[in-house]
C-alpha cells in the first residue's frame, strides 16, 4: 500500500484568513423604503451570542429593481459579487446564526428566483441568490439600529443587459471562493475539524479511508418530510466512521464532521493530500414527482459515459453543488482530464469497480437495493485519479419506505455493518494482491 506521507494539507487554510472590508455606500433609505422587521433578541440572554443572529429576510421590488433586506442583531461586514451562467449574486458574511422562518428563500420576487443561505465554512456564512437574468449590484450597505428597528443588511439589484453584465465580470475581477470573515474575533471561530486536516503520521501503516458526507452548510441536498439529505448522510457518515475506527484496522478522515459546505474539488483534495486508500461518498437521492417512484440503495463509480439516464441526471445534480454554494465553475482542473488515460487511473478504476461489487454483495443481504444497484456516471467528487472511489446513494428520500429507513437508527446500524464488512473484504484482497513490498 503506497503511503504518500510527505503530503501537506493546505486545504481550507487560506479560507480562515480573510481581510476586513470597507462597506459600500452607506446612504440610508427612507422609512418607507425599508420594510418593518422584528428586532432580534427580545429576551435578554445572560451573555451575548457567539455569532450574529439573522432573524428575518425578505425581498421587495419588481423585475427592474429588487431589494433584499436581512434583519440582524448587530452590524456585520460583508462582500457581495455577481456570477454568470447561471446568473447569481453571492453575499459572503461572517458566520451567522440564521433564525429565519421555515421556507424563507424558497420563492423569489422581481429579479430573484430564490435564495439560499447557510454555513459555508467554519467562521463564514453565505447567501446565494438565483437570478432571473443578468443584474448588477446597484447598492449594498448595512444600516445601524435606529427607531426601534434592528441593524439591517440591504442589497439593491438592478436589471442590466448581458453585455453590461459581462463587462462587469472582467477576468481580473472575477471572485473565487474567498469568503469574508471581516473583523471576526478568532475567539468566536470554531476550530476547523472537517477540511483542515493534519499530515499523515509516517509510523502508521494502516490504510486511510476518507468518508465524504455529501452536501452541507448552504447546500441542503434533497429534502422530504422535514428531513434534509445533508443531515441524514452526516449522521450515517459519523456512524460509519465510528464502526471502522472501532476495528483498529484503519485510519479514517471525514471531509466534514459538521454542517459545513465543502466544494467538490476540495473533497477530492482531502483524499489525495491524505494519501487515501479508499474514498466513500455518502448521499441520498430523490426523484421529481413527474418521474415516478424509485427505491433502494445504489452504488456509483466514475465513468465518462453515464450507465443510464437516471445516473446522468443524478451526476448532473450532484455536480451542481458548487453552483449552489456560489462557486465559479468556469475553471475545471485539467489534471483530471490529462491523467484519465494514465495507467494509474485505469488501475484506480479497476479497484473502484471491485470495491463497488463487494459493497453490493454485502449490502444486499441487509439493505433494500435498487433494481440496478451498480451504476456509473461522471461525478466530479469521484475524480481523484489515484484513489479508489465510490458514491453510495443510501436510498430515495422521495420514497416513503426509504425515508423511514434513512431516519431509523436500527437500519443505519445494519447498513453501516454491511459496509464495514465490505471494506474488510476489499482490503484483505487488495493487500494480498499488492503484497508487503510497498
Amino acid at each position: 500500500m503506497v503511503n504518500r506521507a510527505n503530503h501537506r494539507v493546505w486545504l481550507a487554510g487560506g479560507l480562515l484568513c480573510a481581510a476586513a472590508l470597507v462597506l459600500a455606500d452607506l446612504s440610508v433609505p427612507s422609512a418607507a423604503e425599508v420594510p418593518q422587521g422584528e428586532q432580534a433578541g427580545s429576551a435578554a440572554p445572560a451573555a451575548a451570542p457567539a455569532f450574529p443572529v439573522a432573524s428575518s429576510a425578505r425581498l421587495a421590488g419588481d423585475g427592474k429593481q429588487t431589494r433584499f433586506i436581512l434583519d440582524l442583531d448587530r452590524k456585520i461586514d460583508f462582500r457581495a459579487f455577481a456570477l454568470a451562467d447561471p446568473y447569481r449574486v453571492v453575499v459572503d458574511i461572517p458566520q451567522v446564526n440564521f433564525q429565519l422562518a421555515a421556507g424563507t428563500g424558497a420563492t423569489g420576487r422581481g429579479l430573484v428566483k430564490a435564495f439560499r443561505y447557510g454555513l459555508v465554512m467554519p467562521g463564514g456564512s453565505r447567501i446565494v441568490f438565483d437570478l432571473t437574468g443578468p443584474a448588477k449590484i446597484a447598492n449594498s450597505y448595512v444600516l445601524d439600529a435606529a427607531n426601534g428597528q434592528p441593524p439591517r443588511l440591504v442589497l439593491d439589484l438592478e436589471e442590466v443587459d448581458r453585455a453590461s453584465f459581462t463587462q462587469s465580470l472582467a477576468p481580473s475581477e472575477r471572485p473565487e471562493l474567498k469568503p469574508t470573515i471581516a473583523e471576526t474575533s478568532t475567539a468566536t471561530i470554531p476550530p476547523v475539524t472537517s477540511a483542515a486536516l493534519p499530515p499523515i503520521a509516517v509510523a502508521d501503516p494502516r490504510p486511510l479511508i476518507v468518508i465524504d458526507p455529501g452536501h452541507g452548510g448552504i447546500d441542503n441536498g434533497t429534502q422530504s418530510g422535514g428531513a434534509t439529505e445533508k443531515t441524514l448522510v452526516l449522521e450515517f457518515g459519523l456512524a460509519l466512521r465510528d464502526r471502522i475506527e472501532k476495528s483498529g484496522k484503519y485510519r479514517v478522515v471525514m471531509t466534514r464532521t459538521d454542517d459545513t459546505f465543502i466544494p467538490l474539488n476540495d473533497r477530492v483534495k482531502v483524499a489525495r493530500t491524505q494519501a487515501a486508500a479508499l474514498f466513500v461518498s455518502i448521499h441520498a437521492d430523490a426523484l421529481p414527482r413527474r418521474e415516478g417512484d424509485a427505491q433502494g440503495a445504489t452504488i456509483y463509480t466514475l465513468s465518462d459515459k453515464a450507465s443510464d439516464a437516471e445516473a446522468e441526471r443524478l451526476a448532473d445534480a450532484e455536480n451542481k453543488a458548487d453552483a449552489i454554494g456560489g462557486v465559479n465553475l468556469g475553471d475545471e482542473p485539467t489534471e483530471v482530464a490529462d491523467i484519465l488515460i494514465d495507467l494509474a487511473q485505469r488501475e484506480t478504476k479497476t479497484f473502484s469497480n471491485r470495491f463497488a461489487r463487494m459493497l453490493m454483495t454485502e449490502m444486499k443481504s441487509t439493505v433494500r437495493m435498487h433494481k440496478n444497484p451498480l451504476k456509473s456516471a461522471g461525478f466530479r467528487v469521484l475524480k481523484a485519479p489515484d484513489v479508489p472511489s465510490v458514491l453510495v446513494e443510501l436510498g430515495y428520500v422521495s420514497n416513503k419506505g426509504d425515508l423511514e429507513h434513512l431516519v431509523s437508527e436500527s437500519w443505519r446500524n445494519k447498513t453501516v455493518g454491511s459496509m464495514a464488512q465490505a471494506i474488510d473484504a476489499f482490503f484483505a484482497k487488495r493487500l494480498a494482491t499488492v503484497g508487503p513490498a510497498k
